[in-house]
């Protein structure tokens, strides 16, 4: 299952004297482990693999002495193979569990940079923000995981041909055929069902059927709920459960902003606070700012008070809140659909590492995404069919005149006044 990520790996690999180890960050089960391994595979000479969450021998090497080359020869003899500078890849998997690992990174760059040292954390951001983890700040390159969007899916589908066929109409805004165009409409609906989840996807490759995506689905959930469990304490846990919870029924209000009051009658941030920064670090959940203000920078102009959630994966959102796979796959009308769509851009902007805000004007209008494409400020629409008509975005337009504005919709390709109107199986152009 090829990843987009492996390019920026091969970067990471030859980037010689300037190498620092790596991180790689992101919710459980995005492939972060996978993808380590099939890189290893193909651009070294062998791979030297550890969970120190599961292996409690290995992690107790880093309690005491954390001296590199001490490390290496504790390393080489539990895995009886020699590491061997510029061509031995070291993984070091689950490495929030062990604290000393983390710290250990910095002297590896310091003083033994030859080793080529990758590492990846699935629960990383709680346990730093949460214990007295020493992050090796400056002396990491970190790189955050997401589900596979809209295009490694086709790619996972051998679906090549349409991809080249979808960027290529993006960069000529000029309408994909018609034929081709329904066919990445259909399979961008079978995408909202599947999602992103690596297990997911090989679920359906192998059986061809939804319900079977299901119940891998649910165990994704079930796995996220124990690790709730077990990082956070009994009271903290039961607080960020029931914001997950709420998300679908957070998402199905007109307006979808997050409100602590879904959550529990008399909510409050004070109350609730700490379970979303939880939910956001374990990369669980995306968190889209509000903002009031269209000028750059826009991370300025955010207010912190504010936001929406979004699930880090459309397909456990659709799982969860029980929408039917037939409402999706015919195309039929739905209220909800539309909060899909919405997590399912969110989703792919974020993976592409865009921040994430929105835009409301003294409760008038209310714009779903607003991007900052370097110096340019764009207003993003999110239409779940193929309706046109937006006074929220022709209210942006008109206060800020930007240099074009986008339109995400089940419409065709096209350009016209000032508006980029694009398929949303196209996101991953952006």
């Amino acid at each position: 299952m090829k990843r987009k990520l492996e390019d920026r790996l091969l970067e990471w690999k030859n980037k010689g004297s300037k190498r620092m180890p790596l991180i790689i960050n992101g919710a459980r089960q995005v492939g972060k482990t996978y993808t380590l391994l099939e890189f290893g595979s193909k651009n070294y000479k062998n791979v030297v693999y550890v969970n120190l969450e599961t292996n409690l021998l290995v992690s107790s090497y880093f309690s005491d002495n954390i001296n590199p080359n001490r490390i290496i020869q504790y390393l080489e003899a539990y895995s009886n193979q020699e590491i061997i500078p510029e061509e031995t890849l070291i993984i070091l998997d689950e490495i929030q569990s062990c604290e000393r690992a983390l710290t250990a990174l910095k002297y590896f760059y310091e003083e033994t940079p030859e080793y080529h040292i990758a590492t990846a954390g699935s629960l990383l951001g709680v346990a730093i923000n949460r214990e007295k983890y020493s992050y090796p700040v400056g002396k990491v390159d970190t790189i955050t995981l997401y589900p596979l969007d809209f295009e490694e899916y086709l790619w996972a589908l051998n679906e090549h041909r349409l991809c080249s066929e979808i960027r290529s109409s993006y960069i000529e805004m000029a309408p994909m055929p018609e034929a081709l165009h329904q066919r990445a409409i259909d399979l961008y609906r079978m995408y909202l069902i599947i999602g992103g989840m690596p297990a997911s996807i090989n679920e359906y490759l192998d059986t061809g059927k939804l319900l079977t995506v299901s119940d891998i689905q649910s165990k994704i959930l079930n796995d996220y709920l124990a690790d709730m469990s077990k990082y956070a304490s009994h009271t903290e846990s039961v607080k960020i459960r029931a914001c997950y919870e709420s998300i679908p029924a957070q998402l199905a209000k007109e307006n979808r902003k997050f409100q602590y009051k879904i959550v529990q009658k008399g909510g409050t941030a004070s109350i609730f606070g700490p379970s979303i920064d939880w939910l956001n670090y374990a990369g669980i959940v995306l968190k889209c700012q509000r903002i009031e203000h269209a000028f750059e920078p826009i991370a300025v102009y955010s207010d912190l008070s504010s936001f929406k959630l979004y699930m880090g994966d459309t397909g456990l959102l659709v799982m969860k809140s029980g929408l039917s796979h037939q409402t999706i796959l015919s195309g039929e009308k739905n209220l909800f659909m539309g909060s899909v769509a919405e997590n399912y851009i969110a989703q792919a902007l974020a993976s592409k590492e865009y921040n994430l805000y929105y835009w409301t004007s003294k409760n008038t209008a209310e714009l779903d995404f607003v991007l900052q494409l370097g110096n340019d400020i764009i207003g993003v629409e999110v239409k779940k069919e193929t309706h046109s008509r937006s006074k929220s975005l022709g209210v942006f337009i008109d206060k800020y005149n930007p240099k074009y504005s986008i339109r995400f919709s089940n419409n065709n390709f096209g350009f016209a006044n000032n508006i980029k109107s694009i398929p949303l199986y196209a996101v991953f152009c952006i």
